[in-house]
């Protein structure tokens, strides 16, 4: 039987992420720290290890079949692959910073600002593009590693970078003020597979799919009296409706469904007052709809 070959990232923070996603959706795999191509020991994929900015060219070359790479990455290559699904995690944003100091200028001014300025970046094709559809003439610095420090040492007026947290901004007496994408972990694809990859990759989705469907969601068992199921099942409605079973003990039942764990102590608060006793809380590790 042929192989998936999914090109990941070789280690950082989306390295850990895929590997937790492969890991939940039952794909074992070994980290490969010194091996460049890893099977699985239980699913027909091998996973390649890369730097990410090498994914794109890889996935688009036929080297790698599929490949896991924050959109970022994807569209500072423009290779020719396509976006099969995005995938949820390792969010973040490419923005515009300049040094607090300037800000009233750019509030005077707005974008026009950036004229005539040298902007340090590792994502010259992504702002080069930006610049241009806003008839925006700027010097573009390419650099690697840390941009934000560039204005502060004086080889860049401003920045174009990624921005999470913002904290690395603040430390560097940097402000954000434009937004030009957002961007997340992509499972890009080569345009060509076969058929046989095409159905292991189905089988990947899927699994992928029943991991991220159970992603912040608890199972809730409780008992509750019969007078109360209408209003409890309101609060708690599940995939589709809660399931309900009569008890021995005359006036209960038990009732179960699913909850999203952000809202749980707000509505376990209000299934209380209703009388809900024996509640019990379960984690859930696959979802399938």
């Amino acid at each position: 039987m042929k192989m998936l070959r999914i090109a990941v990232q070789a280690k950082g923070r989306l390295f850990e992420e895929t590997m937790t996603m492969l890991q939940e959706s039952s794909i074992k795999v070994e980290s490969g720290k010194r091996t460049l191509l890893v099977p699985a020991k239980n699913f027909p994929v091998e996973i390649l290890y890369l730097r990410d900015d090498d994914i794109p060219q890889a996935v688009a070359s036929g080297i790698a079949d599929v490949g896991i790479v924050g959109e970022n990455e994807f569209e500072e290559r423009e290779e020719n692959a396509v976006i099969l699904k995005r995938l949820d995690f390792s969010k973040c944003r490419l923005s515009l910073a300049i040094p607090e100091v300037r800000m009233p200028e750019y509030i005077a001014q707005g974008l026009t600002w950036f004229n005539g300025k040298k902007i340090a970046t590792s994502y010259p094709g992504i702002l080069g593009r930006f610049l241009k559809k806003n008839n925006i003439t700027a010097d573009i610095h390419v650099i690697t590693g840390s941009v934000e420090i560039a204005p502060g040492i004086g080889l860049a007026d401003c920045i174009f970078d990624i921005v999470s947290s913002g904290s690395t901004l603040v430390s560097n007496n940097l402000k954000e003020v434009e937004v030009v994408m957002h961007s997340e972990a992509v499972l890009i694809g080569n345009s060509n597979l076969s058929e046989e990859k095409k159905n292991i990759l189905n089988e990947m989705l899927f699994r992928f799919d029943s991991y991220k469907n159970a992603e912040g969601k608890k199972y809730v068992v409780l008992n509750i009296p019969n007078d109360k199921i209408a209003a409890a099942s309101e609060l708690l409605p599940g995939m589709k409706a809660p399931t309900v079973t009569k008890l021995e003990t005359d006036g209960w039942s038990s009732l179960a469904s699913v909850l999203e764990e952000k809202h749980f102590w707000e509505i376990i608060g209000k299934l209380k007052q209703l009388g809900a006793e024996g509640i019990l809380v379960m984690p859930i590790e696959k979802m399938i709809l």
